[in-house]
């Protein structure tokens, strides 16, 4: 795992992701050596014309997802990409399978507090999981470091909206608990923002919604 870089790929569509462009967007990854991790499209914060592209390296080379995704992709009319390194999780190589209510939270965090950052959300993490029927699905930290800050993605995975907005709200006191350590995580960090998406390569459920 210290070796597997991933990449994540944002991109506005001129039209929905037909549900075949999966397997065509698998293939060329897996010709360059990669693999397909997940792809999303928003549904709460983002335009819905927007989706997100997981992919993962074993070889570490990220280089090679802009040339195996050119060809395959429907038509887009921008996108952007960058490359990351996992740190708690993902600690193996299944990806995400289950329908669900998705979200990406981004972290700018000053580089001298990732570390108490780091142990708040490995604590967090079981009892959130427990209480809400809910799964981290990952935590990756951007390659790039600027000025003395390090940016990160979290995605984790709800059933629902409704279980999102019971999240929020603690009921007992090990739910106050891992509230406490979400929120001190808030307070180490200078930006964070987050949106929510549906998984178009969900194998149990299938996001085949079009947009009017």
């Amino acid at each position: 795992r210290r070796h597997t870089r991933y990449g994540t790929v944002t991109g506005v569509q001129t039209c929905a992701l037909p549900i075949y462009a999966a397997s065509a967007i698998q293939d060329g990854l897996g010709r360059l050596g990669g693999a397909l991790f997940g792809v999303w499209r928003s549904q709460i914060g983002r335009p819905r014309d927007e989706v997100q592209i997981i992919t993962r390296w074993p070889g570490g080379d990220t280089n090679a997802a802009d040339e195996a995704l050119a060809g395959v992709l429907p038509p887009v009319r921008k996108a952007s990409a960058a490359d990351m390194q996992p740190t708690l999780r993902p600690i193996n190589a299944r990806a995400p399978s289950s329908q669900g209510n998705y979200a990406f939270r981004r972290f700018t965090t000053p580089e001298p507090d990732w570390p108490e950052f780091l142990n708040l959300c490995g604590g967090a993490w079981p009892g959130f999981e427990a209480a809400y029927d809910s799964q981290v699905i990952g935590l990756w930290k951007f390659h790039t470091l600027k000025d003395g800050l390090i940016e990160s993605l979290l995605l984790t995975r709800r059933p629902n909206l409704a279980m999102w907005e019971r999240s929020k709200i603690p009921e007992n006191s090990m739910e106050v608990e891992v509230r406490r350590k979400l929120s001190r995580r808030y307070d180490l960090c200078v930006d964070t923002d987050v949106f929510t998406t549906t998984l178009l390569t969900a194998e149990d459920r299938k996001d085949d919604a079009r947009w009017t």
